[in-house]
């Protein structure tokens, strides 16, 4: 079993490193962890290479990345919400992920990447939505080819309570890690 882990947040002992670091430790098999703020990765460009071609132009640390997604089984997203969206680290990579639509809509092939588990946790300082954060993480997870997607879990107020101590929060990352190790 392997995982591979998008953390979106810029603070290594942050909430939602938190709550990831509780998935990871709740795992069986292999982890991927990809911690968007510090890899080598630059946004999609448009550069329309992957219309045409297999892979991606820009050659940096995505490479890793869709090396991870090959073979991984469950892919999580986790991230701080920002205005209502993912972390714009995050969103960067993500970006990348245009080469697997672009196989499928402009060259008409097949997804190379087997089906997989996705997950989506969730934290923000306030008492804001969210409904933009988790469906761009339902989308991205989507493109990759998470086939069954677990329900979000989020932790809001973490201003007022930290993500690690809110009850909901923890038992739905448990929950998650329950999902990601069902053969």
């Amino acid at each position: 079993m392997k995982t591979l882990i998008l953390n979106g947040s810029p603070r290594a002992q942050g909430n939602t490193a938190q709550l990831v670091e509780l998935l990871s430790s709740r795992l069986d098999g292999e982890a991927c962890r990809i911690d968007a703020y510090s890899c080598d990765i630059s946004p999609c460009v448009d550069c329309r290479y992957c219309q045409k071609n297999d892979g991606c132009a820009i050659s940096d640390g995505m490479s890793e990345i869709y090396g991870c997604l090959d073979d991984c089984d469950n892919v999580l997203i986790a991230s701080p919400i920002y205005f209502f969206t993912l972390s714009g680290k995050l969103l960067n990579l993500a970006s990348r992920f245009q080469v697997y639509y672009s196989t499928w809509h402009f060259r008409g092939k097949s997804l190379a990447l087997k089906p997989k588990r996705g997950a989506v946790i969730l934290t923000c300082g306030g008492s804001g939505g969210i409904e933009n954060a988790s469906k761009s993480a339902q989308i991205i997870l989507s493109q990759i080819n998470c086939k069954e997607i677990y329900p979000v879990v989020f932790s809001k107020n973490t201003d007022e309570i930290s993500a690690i101590n809110d009850k909901y929060a923890v038992l739905g990352t448990e929950k998650i890690a329950e999902f990601f190790n069902r053969r």
